[in-house]
């Protein structure tokens, strides 16, 4: 384990703990000896953690603290890196540049130790492009309109061709977008069907964003989606 992230784990320890703890607890936790978590203490203690207790006493975190420089396990390092380098094969440039950015930004304020892991972690995404059918130029315009309704939570109006090739003019409320392998699809609500319907991209062929917006929110949009077509929320708890 580096010390940026034994010191990390240890900050992680202590707010666990609503009680002061030993530091041989401590110590028998993270794996190291006793000595090692007095001079962990002592580093974090410096770089303005106020940690109450001595030893032999125990030790306790006070909220609101910290750890400077930005610090990340090695493991959510590596999701970062994977993740990002998934959206930058998979997304708009607009998206794909940001997605670059963002792990510049991380990798600038990383200590050594981790900035070297984060750039030797092995994790890559292959080019889809070179394996696969490339997104249609529509598809790719479509992105940004797609994104900002999201975000803005605005009605589109959406000129649509079906897989039987019929054309539609609808009113839809964006909801959701999933990025398939081959396929990005769009979940929205439908005013002219009263009902949830999904658009893939590659079949747009004419997209607007409208200045009204729908009159529920999209979250409340999503919950309902979800609930009505049985569909498991990612982030909710796990049942016991």
């Amino acid at each position: 384990m580096s010390r940026s992230h034994r010191l990390f784990t240890l900050v992680e320890a202590l707010r666990r703990h609503r009680y002061p703890v030993t530091a041989a607890a401590l110590a028998e936790e993270l794996g190291v000896s006793v000595r090692t978590i007095y001079r962990d203490i002592s580093t974090l203690t410096e770089q303005g953690a106020s940690i109450e207790g001595e030893a032999g006493l125990g030790y306790v975190l006070k909220p609101g603290f910290l750890l400077p420089p930005l610090m990340f396990a090695e493991a959510e390092l590596e999701a970062l890196v994977l993740g990002m380098q998934w959206v930058a094969r998979q997304s708009d440039a607009d998206l794909a540049r940001a997605a670059k950015q963002a792990l510049a930004k991380i990798e600038a304020v990383l200590p050594t130790d981790l900035r070297d892991h984060m750039a030797g972690t092995g994790m890559i995404v292959p080019n889809f492009a070179a394996t696969g059918p490339a997104p249609a130029l529509a598809e790719s315009l479509s992105l940004p309109i797609l994104r900002t309704a999201l975000r803005e939570e605005r009605k589109l109006d959406l000129t649509y061709r079906d897989k039987g090739d019929a054309m539609s003019r609808r009113t839809i409320w964006p909801i959701a977008l999933a990025f398939f392998r081959d396929v990005r699809v769009l979940a929205a609500w439908c005013e002219s069907r009263q009902d949830y319907r999904h658009f893939r991209l590659d079949r747009m062929q004419a997209l607007s964003p409208l200045p009204d917006r729908p009159p529920v929110r999209r979250r409340t949009l999503m919950a309902r989606w979800r609930r009505t077509l049985n569909i498991p929320d990612p982030d909710a708890p796990a049942r016991s």
